[in-house]
């Protein structure tokens, strides 16, 4: 490492977001070990306006940039200086990221082995309150002149890794962060590897939380350490900014996936993480509806609705509810015109129903039509099941299980293999209760549509012990809650 050539790296950029960064102003101080060699600083001619909130923190504004410049005309010079060097930055993933992205603008891949002093220094100077170049430059007494500005912030940067380099003994920290199978790298600079190492290759949740220990983000994964180190190689804004906030690395084995994404929703119901856009708010869903017509007729409607309204049926997606309805139809000889199916007609003519026995032509009696529509929709609401869906659990001694009680979720839990269930209370034992809210059912609702009934055990309401009902009973129970309302979705 005494002959190594290191590049001390800091830039300024217009605040556009990790990908939409554009550079101002680049300084790079080329070190060999610890000796400083070479340095070059340039401003640069971003060819885009400056926003207010960056000329406010560097003082860079669009004037000082008009003759600067641009980065074609001084790519050259900085591919030559860091050639052979080892990229080093204060939360270098961020400086190489940005000159990376202004390479490849030209065509051109830049690559280089990175060092981060953040992580270093949280290395080899443990206990620190924070790592923030000012503030650690405080701590250690390392002077910053010209604070935000790419030669300031380098100067300052240069002294802190020359320490850091007198503080590693025979370079083992350094070389370890340099290892071809390292994580130090591309890890966000609070997190540890140790923490990564921990995460296990199995189904679950993950929460990512911040100094205060704060949840700010909440995901699902089948194998948790792929899908948290997945957010690290991310380069969207989103994803480096939640890099940034995070401090601590939490997790919960589910042994499947089912689980695993009711489990996210409580969190974020629970938590409200601000990196989470998903499942904050419950979405709109398509309700079928029924009302008497000026003729005395009984008709179901479809109507899309986020709010709480009397429905005979609801289901997640407009598909779902006009298949429902065709169906209804056919089962129960109902009118495509008095079943919302067609509109504008004086006598229907679907082209794929024809079950219609004369509503709308008047061949058919009144109250005759709507016995048949108050059949249908009893048929939808006919039963609030209980059952319970059998899961993998999170080891091959165990199973796990969630359970629906007179078609509310209840919540989720894990049983030995081995221990024997004859009645509802049996599980209730090992349930870990859970709120019932739109998305779970949502999530619940997709499940049984893509199941069916092969893991569902069905309950008696009264008696709670499975009934003796037939295997087509208990597949046709599976196709009506996968497909409407039997789960209740508003509390």
């Amino acid at each position: 490492m005494e002959n190594q050539l290191f590049a001390v790296i800091d830039v300024e950029t217009t605040g556009g977001g990790i990908n939409g960064n554009r550079l101002t102003e680049i300084c790079i101080v080329l070190l060999r070990g610890p000796v400083i060699i070479d340095k070059f600083t340039s401003l640069i001619n971003p060819e885009e306006e400056i926003p207010r909130y960056i000329t406010a923190l560097t003082g860079i504004d669009n004037s000082m940039l008009e003759d600067a410049p641009k980065f074609h005309e001084v790519a050259k010079n900085i591919e030559e200086l860091t050639r052979d060097a080892i990229f080093v930055a204060h939360n270098v993933n961020f400086d190489y990221n940005v000159l990376r992205n202004e390479f490849r603008e030209l065509g051109f891949e830049y690559t280089r082995k990175k060092l981060c002093t953040v992580r270093l220094s949280r290395k080899l100077i443990p206990g620190l309150f924070s790592y923030s170049l000012g503030r650690l430059c405080d701590s250690i007494n390392i002077p910053i002149i010209n604070r935000h500005r790419a030669e300031g912030d380098t100067d300052a940067t240069v002294i802190l890794f020359q320490r850091l380099l007198s503080l590693d003994d025979n370079f083992k920290v350094i070389n370890s962060f340099l290892h071809a199978r390292s994580r130090q790298a591309t890890l966000p600079p609070h997190i540890e590897a140790e923490q990564i190492n921990e995460l296990p290759a199995s189904p679950g949740i993950y929460l990512f939380k911040d100094r205060q220990h704060k949840v700010i983000y909440a995901g699902k994964a089948v194998d948790i350490k792929k899908r948290v180190v997945s957010h690290f190689y991310d380069r969207m804004s989103k994803e480096y900014q939640l890099g940034q906030e995070t401090f601590h690395i939490d997790h919960e084995s589910t042994g499947n996936e089912l689980i695993a994404l009711l489990l996210e929703a409580e969190c974020i119901r629970k938590y409200y993480p601000k990196f989470n856009r998903a499942q904050k708010r419950p979405g709109p869903v398509y309700q079928l509806v029924s009302y008497t017509n000026q003729r005395g007729i009984l008709q179901l409607a479809m109507e899309k609705t986020n709010k709480n309204r009397e429905a005979v049926g609801i289901f997640y997606s407009r598909y779902l509810a006009q298949e429902k309805l065709e169906q209804l139809c056919r089962e129960f000889n109902l009118c495509p015109k008095y079943c919302s199916l067609q509109s504008n007609v004086e006598e229907c003519s679907h082209y794929s129903i024809v079950s219609c026995e004369g509503i709308c032509s008047g061949k058919e009696e009144v109250e005759a039509y709507n016995k048949k529509v108050r059949k249908a929709i009893a048929s939808l609401t006919e039963e609030s099941s209980t059952f319970v869906i059998r899961e993998k659990g999170r080891s091959f001694k165990e199973e796990a299980f969630v359970l629906v009680k007179e078609g509310q979720y209840q919540g989720f839990g894990f049983i030995d293999a081995e221990t024997q269930i004859s009645k509802l209370e049996d599980y209730e034992v090992f349930l870990k209760r859970q709120t019932a809210t739109y998305h779970t059912n949502k999530i619940l609702s997709n499940y049984l549509r893509k199941q069916g009934a092969p893991k569902l055990i069905f309950f008696d309401n009264e008696s709670g012990t499975p009934p003796d009902r037939p295997v087509a009973r208990a597949k046709r129970n599976a196709a009506v809650m996968a497909s409407h309302g039997t789960l209740s979705l508003f509390n």
